[in-house]
């Protein structure tokens, strides 16, 4: 029989839809992810969380289209401890030796290169990955004096970073410069960079002996050598073609990350952007010098929602915002005058950077942990304001499980997967309880109720809107204390008397999770 007539018999006789096409739809892209981390902003510094003399359209925008947590803490108090703990899913005090600080500029990588890190675990997913902005987890390997005019490695390159444009610790030490990859760009090689810490190796005045020539004045820490019209910790020489702006620092993050985006938009992408500001030295860019009604600290939050705003309007004009993660949140909570006399206290005006919190950076209270927390997941994730806890550790666990990747449980262990709490699939609280990190030690966190041991040193380092209030300028906390957030959320009363054998529980819980790094046992939702 002719081929062609069976052909045309087999059509006519087949049942319906028994010859239809095979389904050849595409399975769903990968979403992209940006963590956005500023640098002290408090939990009452936006205007969707009640600020009233600095206006926030694009964070408000960027809340009310996500889910907004009044629960969002911060691992630490502190810069570096929470950002080491956001990208490994581990608490920074387990590694004392190498982060429980502030990093200086010159100081070494305190990740340790081969680790499953956040973005190698998504680069192994097939997703290209970025950081760009603040950085300060170190630079080189410990081994040998870090020097800024050759290579600089390991960095965020060998601890999963595909690219990287960053400053290498904060702006207010030296050196002030950015590196893009291993290499400071722009460096004449006639004009060599020496960074120390520990001696005056530079011929340029330091504020201490010029104040004079200062935009701001400064502490003793802070006065060390001037650039742009303002001391650094630390001393630095040469390379001044490389050096930064600091009226320029915004406008590059913005610039750099819409690039990356624009350059990558057609693959799965993972970009950590870290931002300046509010931290000091505060410079705001011209278009934003005024604007606020709560001084130059004001000024450079309306910065910091300009910078959001440029991302999500990048990610909307390229069509990919449906498809983008992003994480809005801080390294800590807020501080007002932290070595810089720019009339942060004086100009405050009736606004309350930690939302009326108690403490400030710095300290385990909860002003100095409790931050702005945003996620936004355009048709994921139902628009709401929720109380259910959440950190920044469990930003690896969460994200992992949303992508579908699967990681060893040692990997990250004390992060929690709280995806259902972020894509509103569960009102149960996931994560029960929190460490907290601070200056003076740790603290815990379970339900309602908070456990501060006795320590020194736990605070007289910045100030809060009025220093000689004890609540803001403790230098130490000379015995326990217990609050009940949910009657007490401004940590006002201790009631460890009343109520000893709730302090003496979750002592010993704390002492127990300290000694011991397990992995969390993951909730259910």
């Amino acid at each position: 029989m002719n081929p062609r007539l069976v052909f045309l018999a087999t059509l006519l006789l087949a049942p319906a839809g028994a010859l239809s096409a095979p389904d050849v739809s595409k399975p769903e892209p990968k979403p992209n992810i940006i963590i956005i981390l500023a640098d002290d902003l408090g939990s009452g510094d936006m205007s969707c969380a009640g600020a009233t003399t600095i206006q926030t359209p694009n964070l408000d925008r960027l809340a009310s289209e996500g889910v907004r947590f009044t629960q969002g803490y911060s691992p630490s108090a502190t810069c570096t401890p929470s950002r080491y703990s956001m990208l490994t899913g581990e608490y920074a005090w387990r590694q004392k030796a190498k982060v429980n600080t502030i990093l200086d500029g010159d100081a070494p990588l305190c990740i340790e290169p081969g680790r499953l890190t956040l973005p190698e675990l998504l680069r192994q997913d097939g997703y290209h990955t970025a950081v760009i902005g603040k950085w300060h987890l170190g630079l080189g390997d410990g081994k040998t004096k870090l020097d800024f005019n050759g290579e600089l490695k390991p960095g965020p390159l060998e601890i999963g970073f595909d690219y990287a444009h960053i400053i290498p610790a904060t702006v207010d030490r030296v050196p002030s410069v950015w590196v893009e990859d291993h290499k400071v760009p722009n460096l004449d090689p006639a004009d060599p960079i020496v960074v120390s810490y520990i001696n005056n190796i530079s011929e340029e005045p330091t504020g201490l002996e010029r104040p004079d020539l200062l935009i701001q004045g400064a502490d003793k820490q802070h006065s060390g050598t001037i650039i742009n019209g303002i001391s650094r910790i630390g001393y630095m020489k040469g390379g001044h073609a490389a050096r930064f702006k600091d009226e320029e620092l915004a406008s590059t993050v913005v610039a750099k990350t819409v690039e990356y985006i624009e350059r990558h938009k057609d693959e799965p992408f993972f970009l950590s952007v870290g931002l300046f500001e509010p931290h000091v030295p505060r410079v705001a860019e011209p278009p934003f010098a005024g604007t606020s009604q709560s001084g130059v600290r004001g000024d450079v939050i309306h910065q910091v929602d300009w910078q959001v705003g440029e991302i999500m309007k990048t990610l909307d004009r390229l069509d990919l915002a449906k498809n983008t993660i992003i994480i809005f949140s801080s390294d800590n909570g807020p501080i007002l005058f932290d070595g810089y006399y720019d009339r942060s206290v004086e100009d405050l005006n009736g606004h309350q950077p930690a939302g009326g919190l108690r403490g400030w950076k710095y300290l385990v209270f909860e002003g100095g942990c409790r931050v702005p927390f945003i996620v936004r997941w355009p048709g994921q994730i139902k628009p709401r304001v929720s109380d259910q806890m959440i950190n920044l550790v469990d930003c690896y666990a969460t994200l992992a499980n949303i992508v579908g990747q699967e990681f060893p449980a040692s990997a990250a262990p004390d992060s929690l997967d709280l995806s259902p709490v972020v894509l509103g699939k569960t009102d149960k609280n996931l994560r029960d309880h929190t460490v907290l990190h601070g200056i003076g030690g740790l603290a815990l966190r379970k339900g309602n109720w908070k456990y501060i041991p006795a320590s020194e040193g736990a605070g007289g380092i910045g100030s809060g809107a009025n220093a000689e209030d004890e609540r803001f300028a403790a230098a130490t906390i000379p015995e326990p204390m217990l609050f009940n957030l949910a009657d007490d959320p401004n940590e006002e009363e201790n009631i460890i008397k009343k109520h000893p054998e709730q302090a003496a529980e979750l002592a010993e819980e704390l002492a127990t999770i300290r000694k011991s790094p397990k992995v969390p046992t993951q909730p259910k939702s």
